[in-house]
């Protein structure tokens, strides 16, 4: 069975103390007690295999590091951008994308969206989409978590993906996602549309800024589910997996 993982910013000596939720979370959900084994990761790739040595209250807990390392990025990195989705999918989109692997997550203020982020809504947003992440990347057991970015605009966009590789996903494009020939690429941004699909300008200036339209698979993916098949087929198609 595969460890329970604590965040922990490290560094990862002979000895390290856990304090705060996540050790309030170890001690008073998990239970956890001298003995037990647990993963501790930075969420940027460093992780070490701990036992731990002692609990105190409910709010610290001291361990020996066993052994420790660093898992490598994957290749291509994946940067989703995301369409905000209605309020009751937000979460989940991130939360499936993250189980799924993607490096970093950027909300994308598409001209279909219905969901708008405008003032306080804002870092309120991103806060939310930073906790299911996390929690996404613990329970998956992923020693990398997720960069949220501020949100952005299709005109922002097009200028964060001028000059790198951009796939959009399209369910009325003739290329489907297998034939991309990615050799050589070291990082892709994946576009997902809002419910309803991209509209036809926004497909033209994404174009004009060099993402190409692929479709996924036969069938039309719901927004907060379409980032998650899209990694799936790119850890096969790619050297992530």
């Amino acid at each position: 069975m595969s460890l329970p993982v604590f965040l922990h910013d490290g560094p990862f000596e002979d000895t390290v103390e856990l304090g705060g939720a996540e050790a309030r979370h170890a001690v008073t959900v998990k239970r956890v007690q001298p003995g037990e084994h647990l993963l501790l990761v930075d969420g940027r790739g460093t992780w070490a295999e701990v036992e731990v040595t002692a609990t105190s209250g409910k709010e610290r807990l001291s361990a020996e590091v066993i052994t420790h390392g660093i898992t490598p990025e994957p290749t291509p990195r994946v940067t989703v951008v995301q369409a905000l989705p209605k309020s009751e999918r937000s979460e989940l989109a991130v939360d499936l994308a993250t189980q799924a692997g993607a490096d970093a997550i950027i909300p994308w203020q598409s001209e279909r969206t219905i969901a708008r982020w405008t003032g306080p809504k804002v870092a309120k947003g991103v806060a939310k989409w930073e906790a299911a992440a996390l929690a996404a990347a613990k329970q998956s057991r992923r020693t990398r978590i997720p960069v949220i970015g501020q949100p952005v605009s299709t005109n922002e966009l097009a200028g964060l993906i001028a000059g790198e590789t951009a796939l959009i996903l399209h369910e009325d494009s003739a290329t489907p996602l297998r034939e991309v020939d990615l050799t050589g690429v070291g990082s892709l941004y994946l576009i997902v549309g809002p419910e309803g699909g991209i509209g036809e300008d926004e497909v033209a200036r994404l174009r004009e800024a060099g993402a190409r339209p692929v479709r996924l698979g036969p069938e039309v993916l719901r927004t907060a589910s379409a980032a998650m098949v899209a990694l799936s087929a790119l850890g096969v198609l790619t050297s992530r997996w």
